[in-house]
């Protein structure tokens, strides 16, 4: 059993959509525990998002703001403790309906003051053993998940080849190594890898970043997954490798059309490929929507973080006139002291007197503001 101690309360494009999305997240919590500063780090703290069949959600934000965290939680790849603690994870396939945390709630014991969780006490050996039979053929097979760094991904002792004929043996319906090398060449070929028939051959050692991001995104390919997870492909690359990465995920997406959940700091990969966008802080969605909404710097409805983002972008005028940008105030939300109100409002620039005091002492929910567009902030709660 693990147990936390009490935290004291001021510690604070093809879219196809279908009826019931392939990914449902609804109250998702993951916590950490800080034994330095006695009190829980809240990573993702009641996160609600959604991804419909064939379509691409980009999730965006700062670093710290609970994007990877989310995304790990989905697959059960959270190692620290507590870990995911309460909340649901709906998944749907052709094969496979299930609630990920189905029944797990029976090993996790809460104390809140309000809607805040105080005190977290937590079976991890009982949690992680049915977490693992829940999960049992979803990792890889169902839901496959590219890592920030390709070359840690792959088994430095097998060829890159063997790596994805070994995938589409355990997670397809193929069972023979000669088809499955024949499928492994044909998704190296697809993901546009240099000579994929002696990249087969080559160690990850032997390749280069991009060449090792290409032949992660093959293995996910060639296991036919029903959601790819895509966690910065494209963090760690040099520019003009980022840009050919960037150009292959919009190929494969208007061809292969499978599910996604693009995570990324880069605003620019987000609009490039994102059906839909979340705009994540502090461990929670702050704005979600069409991209052509969310990422529009003409539209009027539109979270301050996510205008702020926005703005600390370069454009040509910017480089032209050698002018500066406009740096968010602040830093960026210790998510160990999150406040009573809007978790944004410690930076904003445009509370109003009308407003302030609901900013820093409530939290405001996440309310649609026009066709699919939900925005978390007092400005537009009516």
């Amino acid at each position: 059993m693990s147990q936390a101690p009490v935290v004291q309360s001021d510690s604070q494009p093809v879219a196809r959509p279908s009826d019931q999305p392939v990914l449902r997240i609804e109250g998702l919590r993951t916590y950490f525990y800080s034994r330095g500063k006695q009190a829980f780090i809240r990573s993702v703290d009641g996160v609600d998002l959604h991804i419909a069949r064939g379509e691409t959600l980009g999730v965006v934000g700062e670093s710290g703001s609970g994007k990877s965290v989310t995304a790990l939680s989905v697959i059960g790849l959270v190692g620290a403790g507590p870990g995911v603690i309460s909340g649901k994870i709906g998944f749907k396939s052709d094969s496979v309906q299930k609630n990920f945390l189905q029944d797990l709630d029976v090993y996790v014991s809460l104390k809140q003051s309000g809607d805040r969780i105080m005190e977290v006490r937590k079976d991890d050996a009982e949690w992680l053993r049915n977490m693992d039979r829940i999960m049992k053929n979803i990792r890889g097979r169902e839901i496959f998940m590219i890592f920030q760094n390709p070359k840690l991904s792959l088994n430095p002792f097998m060829t890159v080849g063997e790596q994805i004929t070994e995938a589409v043996m355990l997670n397809t319906g193929v069972k023979e190594r000669k088809e499955a090398r024949e499928r492994a060449l044909h998704w190296l070929e697809e993901v546009k890898i240099d000579s994929p028939g002696l990249r087969y051959n080559n160690h990850p050692f032997g390749l280069s970043g991009g060449m090792c991001q290409r032949a992660m995104i093959a293995m996910a390919l060639s296991s036919e997954p029903s959601l790819l997870i895509a966690d910065e492909p494209t963090t760690g690359l040099d520019a003009t490798i980022q840009s050919r990465i960037v150009d292959l995920l919009e190929e494969l997406k208007h061809t292969v059309g499978v599910t996604t959940m693009l995570i990324s700091h880069d605003i620019n990969v987000i609009s490039r490929l994102s059906d839909n966008v979340a705009v994540m802080y502090g461990g929670t969605v702050l704005e979600y929507g069409p991209a052509s909404s969310v990422l529009s710097g003409s539209h009027e409805q539109k979270h301050p973080y996510t205008a702020a983002l926005l703005e600390s972008i370069p454009t040509e005028r910017h480089i032209r006139e050698k002018g500066t940008l406009k740096a968010i105030v602040g830093d960026v939300l210790d998510t160990i002291h999150v406040p009573d109100g809007c978790r944004f409002a410690p930076r904003c620039d445009r509370i109003t007197d009308g407003i302030r005091g609901r900013c820093e002492h409530e939290e405001p929910e996440l309310l649609e503001v026009s066709g699919g567009h939900k925005l978390r902030c007092w400005l537009y709660a009516g």
